[in-house]
């Protein structure tokens, strides 16, 4: 491995063969020779907003949260929740830096910070759930032309338009959704 991936995006390519990752846009959260982590920003859990969450697991608010769909974050664990959020909230030995300006944290704390607004990061998505892989497996995987990569921006990690962010990815290359290929290849 020549390059963590961390702190990167992953754009699925059409055809990429599990539709759990059909059209996926995923942040890696952690990547080195033993595993690979992320969380997977535009597929929303159906029928389940934050304010649901947090009522389902007893936190009260002390202020409006926006009714933004919870993410499955991925097919593991996916009775386990995450927060993505920008690095203004960060929960001493919980909090991971994922890249500049952004964090994510597992913990109950960083619920009980979004229902407070003295303590709210600026910014967050809930996921349920990650993206993960065994050593070599994501390597091989992109040299079989998976999967792209792109820098993050707050747009893909924050904004609400699950539908066209794997287009938004895409855009950031300057690719065109429409011209890519099922058909993978090499020259």
């Amino acid at each position: 491995m020549s390059e963590s991936l961390t702190g990167r995006v992953l754009i699925a390519m059409p055809g990429i063969g599990d539709p759990r990752f059909e059209r996926a846009v995923v942040l890696m959260c952690a990547h080195n020779r033993e595993h690979a982590m992320g969380l997977t920003l535009n597929h929303p859990v159906e029928g389940l907003t934050v304010p649901d969450l947090l009522e389902q697991l007893g936190l009260k608010s002390s202020r409006p949260i926006t009714c933004d769909p919870v993410l499955l974050g991925g097919p593991v664990e996916r009775e386990r929740g995450f927060v993505l959020h920008t690095d203004d909230y960060m929960s001493r030995g919980s909090s991971l830096a994922v890249c500049e300006g952004v964090a994510w944290t597992g913990t109950r704390e960083v619920l009980e910070a979004l229902c407070d607004r003295m303590r709210r990061p600026r910014r967050a998505t809930v996921a349920l759930g990650y993206a993960g892989w065994g050593a070599g497996q994501l390597e091989r995987e992109l040299a079989d032309n998976v999967w792209l990569t792109c820098e993050p921006d707050e747009s893909l990690l924050f904004d609400a338009d699950h539908e066209l962010k794997w287009t938004k990815a895409l855009a950031k290359l300057g690719v065109a959704a429409g011209s890519l290929s099922a058909q993978s290849g090499r020259a």
